[in-house]
């Protein structure tokens, strides 16, 4: 087994950076008691200005009076440990977040479906660039080396074990991942590197920095195989994002849209999914709350067409109030089918799909705009089908045509040629009795026409229908 290292150094700022309106002012997260605020992380705008972490909060307000403050929050934090699991979910069924701050992904058995470790790297990488989160990634043949050497290498690519040892023992001690305590009593041992600490004898060093230590040592190596608790993601997708200030027009309300659609994409990928319906959540003050169901004749997962389904409900909305928070949840999440195209697909370039012209319309238009068929449980023909907004039809056992006139008329044809039938259909009777024997005749045209004949008759034919 191969694992794969993601190192998140900066994830709680980068959560919200990725979801501020303007990441590339000063920002800085800010954590503490009320007594004695001081500054959890800074971006680089923040950093220009002479802010850095640990810095009091009065300090950096007296270096820098533009800068914007958001409240350090462990729980927000941990939703985006979870949504980046999910993400990587996609890539390895085998994923671990149980380490702070990183993501622990079996890769070797992905590498027939995604290609060898550089070109599977090379995806990471860009997804991770791509969702707004900075990274160190690091190949090792088990977990705990990955995560230790991720601490002072990006990029390395460590595929056999007979060179892990070698990179490892270079690693100094305060990266190895050892409690601090253990570091400082191998420093006064006058060790610097785990090379060194290989080198003793195991009962001496046992002595002298307990057992504990000696089997997380046994893990970097691998002679102590340690099972992770793996991540399965949840059957549910909730994302929400509380605004700074309050939001007073649906359109101001896009940019948080497009990066909860965004997620939402993110997600349904790692479980090769779709959603087929999810709500927006719009929250006021006062605990009032607006809800905009979205929903799809399909199930899609395609982030740009989301956004314009959503974005048709929430643009004609009228807002009575001001919105503090926008909340996305989603938990129609059947399966994903794929729309068949052909190999030679001779549409104009800019042609839009059936699929996404039809869901486009009914955002546009409304729900009762646009509609599907459905079977009933009638033999009559007029009688046998109904509109249908969600529900999927089931195909009918006998052939049917698919142009149904509204009254029958005569098919006057002398040239018929009966090519099935007849079908006797006869129901109805407390309404209007109802006994035909229906037949699928071929026209002198060539047109294939479903037609009928009063029970127990040999005269002409009542034209009823039309086959494609």
């Amino acid at each position: 087994m191969l694992w794969a290292c993601i190192l998140l150094p900066q994830l709680a700022l980068d959560g919200v950076l990725r979801r501020h309106a303007e990441p590339d002012q000063p920002l800085a997260l800010i954590s503490g008691p009320s007594q004695r605020r001081v500054l959890h992380a800074v971006n680089k705008a923040a950093e220009a200005e002479g802010l850095r972490a640990g810095q009091p909060l009065t300090t950096a307000q007296t270096l820098c009076h533009h800068f914007a403050k958001v409240d350090y929050d462990s729980a927000e934090v941990e939703r985006a440990h979870d949504f980046l699991a999910a993400w990587a979910y996609r890539y390895g069924s085998l994923v671990s977040r149980s380490v702070a701050s990183t993501l622990l992904l079996e890769v070797e058995a992905s590498f027939k479906l995604f290609g060898p470790w550089p070109r599977l790297e090379a995806r990471l990488r860009s997804d991770l660039s791509e969702l707004g989160f900075r990274h160190r990634i690091v190949l090792a043949p088990n977990p705990w080396a990955a995560r230790a050497l991720a601490n002072q290498h990006d990029g390395l690519a460590i595929s056999q074990q007979v060179h892990l040892q070698n990179a490892l023992g270079q690693l100094p001690i305060d990266a190895s991942g050892l409690p601090h305590d253990v570091c400082e009593n191998l420093h006064r041992m006058g060790l610097r590197t785990l090379q060194q600490v290989f080198s003793l004898p195991r009962t001496a060093l046992g002595k002298r920095v307990g057992a504990n230590t000696l089997q997380q040592l046994d893990r970097l190596t691998g002679a102590l195989p340690t099972p992770l608790p793996y991540f399965q993601p949840a059957d549910v997708f909730k994302a929400r994002i509380e605004f700074n200030y309050d939001v007073t027009s649906s359109q101001a309300l896009l940019f948080p849209l497009r990066r909860l659609i965004d997620d939402l994409a993110v997600y349904l990928a790692g479980r090769d999914g779709g959603v087929q319906q999810f709500l927006l959540r719009l929250e006021h003050d006062r605990g009032h709350v607006t809800e905009v169901s979205v929903g799809l004749l399909a199930a899609e997962r395609e982030s740009s067409m989301l956004f314009e389904f959503a974005r048709g409900r929430l643009e004609p909305l009228t807002l009575d109030a001001s919105v503090c928070a926008l909340q996305l949840i989603a938990s129609d999440l059947p399966a994903f089918v794929p729309a068949g195209r052909d190999m030679f697909d001779a549409r104009p370039q800019q042609a839009m799909p059936w699929q996404q012209l039809r869901e486009r319309l009914r955002a546009r238009l409304g729900d009762d705009a646009v509609h599907g068929l459905a079977v009933r449980a009638d033999h009559r023909p007029e009688r046998s089908w109904q509109i249908d907004v969600q529900k999927k039809s089931s195909p009918l056992p006998l052939p049917r045509p698919g142009w149904l006139l509204k009254q029958p008329i005569p098919l006057r044809d002398h040239r018929l040629r009966i090519l099935a039938g007849p079908e006797r259909i006869e129901s109805g009777w407390w309404e209007a009795d109802v006994r035909r024997d229906y037949y699928v005749v071929e026209t002198s045209m060539g047109q294939r026409a479903w037609a009928y004949r009063p029970v127990g008759e040999l005269g002409e034919f009542m034209l009823h229908g039309w086959f494609a």
